[in-house]
């Protein structure tokens, strides 16, 4: 497959030329979402090629069960597996009765789709020669409203090139559908009713286990020439399907076209027994609106979103093509609406990794959230959480821990640790760190403390009594130490002392310890009332203060260097620029024997600690760090670009910290690790804006204050980013020559630009 097919554009991701060896990534490339509900790119009309269907709904699962060679202890029953939703969008297309299907047409010519960004639409065009030698002439536009968001519609038009025909459009729905990612093909939907209304139509399924109820829905009218026809569509139905046929007459050049409005109504939000009336509202909104007006809604509804959330990029097409797409689909996963959803490494563009909750939101994911739109959304993201502090307690009582230690879940869906794989769910507990480290940065960005007093204590309770039990005293070392984990470098399973766990584990203790004392003096009502519900003690917190205290880290006195983990000066250290390129990725051509023996590191571990506690070390510190253990660093998680961006950037290595930007800002476009056709890396882009924000931006938060330290790779002209800061919106340029403030408002702000005080006044421009 050729990577680079994507076509350069500021706002668009533009493909040309039909090839069905990318028909799969594009699926996912142009994929569609509006925070409660998703799809892939598949195309309407029947395609016998191969293809990946999906759609998928918000917080929709199935507990599939867990497959593994032999059972143990504490193992996860079920991995939530994210389900493929009832298709809502198919609609067969017959002219003279012979099906159009690009895989089968004798040709198919200026094949172009573009999913527009900047107004949240995805539109494909093209010409085609059906077996019966007939040339049409097609242009799709969908969309999945913001505005209605169990809604979207979809404009099929056709006109017939060469001669008259007679053309059939066949709407459907199909609730007769299956997972890509299953663990034993079980039947994860059972439909229950299938019903026809006039033009509308419905299918009633629910999840197995779970009885998620759901009202797949649908409406369409027919128009030609411009003028809707009201004609009484034919009716198909079977066990998990129906549809409506239109049949028209139309002659050479005159356009036909059928709008088609869709979606899903959910138990979730509606009343059981009304989710058909649910479904008719909804419609009955957007037939009073028409499909034109809903696309002029849809618009400006991205708009509004853009004028927050957009990073604008003078100088190079390729990044601003890049830092937008991941904004973009950022905002289509997931709005901050409901706080019992949460950000799927895949959101809604395919189904690996289960699409559930992982580490990602709290340690890449939160940043973007509470910058660019009101600090409720983090909020929520922190919500969800506590929510589930109880399914952690529980989690960590079937692995043997007692009175109320808490250990979050690696993947989740609604609090139960559901990932299979032992390395991951035993033993990579470095998760619980980027937990309590989030509710850290909401306060230390926010300034909203609420959230502590109210849920946040009693999570960090959990967690800091976790590490605790965890830990364990060596009388060899006189240290507390944390043996069997797995560190954010998944190529090294089951080690022990990894220095990123077990700085992690010590500063949880501390920042838990600072928290109590400073609920117990502002907060007295909340405190009484944790401590009762906890059942915490004086005498249990002493002993939290042992460990911490005590904690061991494994150094290197002869490089200087924290080690990632006991034993990783025993390999042999061959850096990656000596790995034949045949060998990469390792993750696909290795054994995993190889790998775990190799000095090679997926993401940043070591790395990541001095992201999290930049101001814990000296500048020299990441220097000697970042020096010693990138060289070894193969980048074949999709969350370690971002990270070595940011610290290149902040050791002045802007060429270095350019080359990262790119690939983590292109690593779907450009399919780096070849596996884009799986779905898009919906977290990881949340890196990527950091990368620009925090990277190049040099944005921190320092004494309360936000603070810059700018620079810009050599390459660009400028480049601008909006912060929403405690409820004050500052956009900062950034030129080779000097940055440039703009505060909207009213109130006055103080911020620091390379270490000086500068003073910003609101509604005028501040060059510095």
């Amino acid at each position: 497959m050729n990577q680079e097919y994507i076509k350069a554009d500021v706002w668009s991701i533009i493909e040309e030329g039909y090839d069905q060896e990318t028909v799969k990534s594009s699926e996912s490339l142009f994929s569609l979402g509006n925070g409660a509900m998703g799809q892939r790119a598949n195309f309407e009309e029947r395609y016998t090629g191969p293809t990946f269907q999906g759609s998928y709904i918000a917080g929709v699962y199935y507990p599939d069960k867990t497959r593994v060679g032999w059972w143990k202890n504490g193992y996860p029953e079920y991995f939530a597996k994210v389900l493929n939703a009832p298709n809502w969008i198919g609609i067969d297309v017959l002219i003279n009765n012979e099906p159009l299907d690009l895989f089968t047409c004798s040709s198919v010519t200026d094949f172009r789709r573009e999913l527009n960004m900047k107004e949240g639409w995805y539109k494909r065009k093209f010409k085609a020669t059906l077996p019966n030698s007939i040339k049409v002439q097609v242009e799709i536009t969908r969309f999945l409203s913001l505005d209605l968001n169990e809604l979207g519609a979809i404009d099929y038009n056709i006109t017939l090139l060469d001669q008259d025909a007679e053309v059939t459009f066949i709407p459907y729905l199909d609730s007769g559908i299956t997972n890509e990612d299953s663990n034993w093909d079980d039947k994860f939907w059972n439909t229950t009713a299938v019903d026809s209304k006039g033009s509308r139509a419905y299918i009633e399924a629910h999840t197995m286990k779970t009885n998620f109820k759901t009202c797949t829905f649908m409406h369409a009218e027919l128009y030609h020439a411009g003028k809707k026809l009201n004609v009484a569509p034919g009716l198909s139905k079977k066990d998990t399907w129906v549809g409506h046929t239109y049949t028209q007459k139309v002659k050479q050049g005159e356009p036909i076209s059928l709008h088609k409005f869709g979606g899903y109504t959910v138990s979730r939000y509606h009343k059981t027994g009304s989710l058909v009336e649910a479904a008719d509202s909804v419609l009955d909104q957007a037939l009073e609106l028409g499909f034109d007006v809903l696309l002029e809604k849809q618009k400006k509804a991205w708009a509004s979103i853009w004028q927050m959330s957009d990073i604008t990029i003078d100088g190079d097409i390729k990044a601003q093509q890049g830092i937008r797409f991941n904004i973009f689909q950022l905002n289509q996963t997931y709005l901050g609406t409901d706080s019992r959803l949460n950000i799927g490494p895949k959101g809604f563009t395919g189904e690996k990794y289960g699409g559930s909750t992982y580490w990602d939101t709290e340690a890449y994911c939160i940043p973007f959230y509470m910058a660019t739109k009101d600090q409720k959304v983090a909020r929520n993201l922190l919500k969800y959480r506590y929510a589930h502090l109880e399914k952690a307690i529980e989690n960590a009582r079937k692995l043997g821990f007692k009175n109320g230690a808490a250990l979050y879940p690696m993947v989740t869906m609604n609090g139960e640790e559901c990932h299979n794989e032992w390395e991951i769910t035993f033993e990579e507990i470095h998760r619980n760190g980027a937990i309590a480290f989030a509710i850290f940065n909401y306060y230390r960005f926010t300034g909203d403390y609420s959230y502590i007093p109210e849920m946040g204590l009693e999570v960090l309770i959990g967690i800091a009594r976790f590490w605790y039990q965890r830990a364990n005293y060596s009388e060899a070392k006189n240290k507390y130490v944390i043996l069997g984990v797995t560190g954010p470098n998944e190529y090294e399973n089951n080690v022990n002392n990894n220095w990123y766990t077990n700085y992690l584990a010590k500063w949880c203790i501390e920042y838990t310890l600072e928290q109590l004392q400073k609920v117990k003096d502002g907060y007295p009502d909340d405190y009484q009332r944790i401590i009762g519900h906890t059942q915490l003690t004086s005498n249990e917190t002493d002993k939290w203060k042992g460990v911490a205290k005590n904690m061991y880290f494994p150094y290197s006195e002869k490089y200087g260097v924290y080690l990632q983990q006991d034993g990783f000066l025993d390999k042999e250290l061959i850096t990656v620029e000596h790995l034949d390129k045949l060998d990469r990725p390792i993750n696909q051509k290795w054994s995993w024997d190889r790998i775990l023996r190799s000095p090679y590191i997926k993401q940043a571990d070591v790395l990541q600690c001095f992201y999290f506690f930049e101001d814990h070390f000296p500048l020299e510190d990441l220097q000697k760090h970042f020096d010693f253990y990138e060289p070894f660093t193969v980048h074949e998680s999709s969350l370690s670009p971002c990270v070595h961006s940011i610290q290149a950037a902040k050791l002045d290595r802007m060429d270095q910290a350019y080359r990262f930007y790119l690939r983590t800002s292109r690593l779907d476009l450009d399919d780096y690790n070849k596996e884009v056709e799986e779905g898009l890396h919906i977290t990881s882009m949340a890196g990527t804006w950091m990368s620009i924000v925090e990277g190049f931006g040099g944005l921190r938060v320092i004494d309360d204050k936000l603070s810059f330290t700018p620079r810009i790779p050599k390459n660009w002209k400028s480049y601008s980013f909006k912060i929403n800061f405690r409820n004050r919106i500052l956009k900062v340029t950034v030129t080779a020559t000097d940055t440039l403030f703009n505060l909207e408002g009213r109130e006055q702000m103080s911020i620091r630009l390379n270490g000086k005080r500068l003073e910003l006044n609101p509604n005028e421009e501040i060059s510095a």
